[in-house]
């Protein structure tokens, strides 16, 4: 599959392919292309199409990250430079459209109009994601629906097409693997919850500043549960801060401690071992194998991973 990427990403152009060459060293876990090869797997049918989907949802997966980049004025991404802070904004952004372009390209070689499909509608829910984020940020939305209702956009909706593409790749009809793609869906929400776990505590492992979040005006579940539940006085006090503006290091740390002292960590543990549950009874329908062993596991590490 990383043969496929390579392939298809290298170009003639000296500085492009520069750009691409550097960029892709830092493969990160590439959980999403093997949810893929998983789903296939699970109806027994591990094929070339199969790959060349996990590759292109890969490419479109790491074109939203280095846009995401841009936005967010990220410098620092699986603890290299990004694409933006190396180069340029006009470097990444074309670079990431050189992704976009790529893994349609990649799509249409499984000869699959409905991969094709699941391709475009990610990217759409993608963007859509991100507008979310960025409205809740800037309306200063503090409830759990706004948020759960972002993160199903912009991280469970990779996961879901990852268990739809694999599973299609696979030959097998959307009935039969209806309950894959909800297991999917949990999967995704509960990968996200972690990922914003990580921004609570000091762990150079992950590759990106604590308080990441914050400084870029994002509320994830943590804070947002301390809110909710802190006593009155002192959560109308923390919202004041967060809504004042441009938050200083140390506005960025009262806050986090705020969300630690309140039960928000643990809450966010408590709802994804919830999700877990449902998501590992939503896969009793499926024969016992590896690759059901499998999608169990990489759940399971999903939640407990320290990076």
């Amino acid at each position: 599959m990383n043969n496929i990427i390579h392939e298809a990403l290298f170009t003639p152009n000296e500085l492009m392919n520069r750009v691409v060459t550097s960029y892709l060293l830092s493969k990160g876990k590439q959980i999403r292309p093997i949810m893929v090869i998983l789903s296939a797997g699970l109806f027994g049918n591990v094929n070339r199409d199969v790959l060349h989907a996990g590759a292109a949802l890969e490419m479109l997966h790491n074109a939203s990250l280095i846009h995401d980049d841009v936005v967010d004025e990220t410098s620092l991404r699986r603890g290299r430079a990004t694409i933006n802070n190396e180069w340029g904004n006009h470097i990444a952004v074309l670079v990431g459209d050189f992704f976009v372009s790529n893994a349609l390209a990649v799509s249409i070689r499984t000869r699959n109009i409905s991969i094709v499909s699941f391709l475009s509608d990610l990217g759409k829910e993608l963007s859509l994601g991100e507008v979310d984020q960025i409205c809740n940020a800037r309306d200063h939305h503090f409830d759990e629906e706004s948020y759960f209702s972002m993160i199903r956009k912009k991280t469970a909706s990779l996961f879901i097409n990852c268990a739809k593409m694999g599973a299609e790749a696979a030959g097998a009809k959307p009935e039969e693997y209806a309950n894959l793609v909800d297991f999917a869906e949990y999967f995704g929400l509960c990968f996200q919850i972690k990922d914003d776990i990580f921004d609570y505590s000091d762990n150079q492992l992950i590759g990106k500043p604590t308080g990441n979040d914050l400084r870029e005006g994002k509320v994830t579940l943590p804070l947002l549960y301390a809110l909710a539940n802190a006593p009155e006085e002192k959560s109308r006090e923390m919202k004041e801060l967060i809504m004042k503006g441009p938050l200083s290091n140390q506005d960025i740390e009262t806050l986090l401690a705020f969300a630690r002292d309140n039960g928000g960590i643990d809450y966010a543990y408590s709802r994804m071992r919830e999700m877990q549950t449902n998501a590992i009874g939503l896969l009793s329908c499926y024969p016992d194998s590896h690759w059901k062993q499998s999608l169990i596991d990489i759940l399971e590490f999903t939640i407990s991973r320290s990076i």
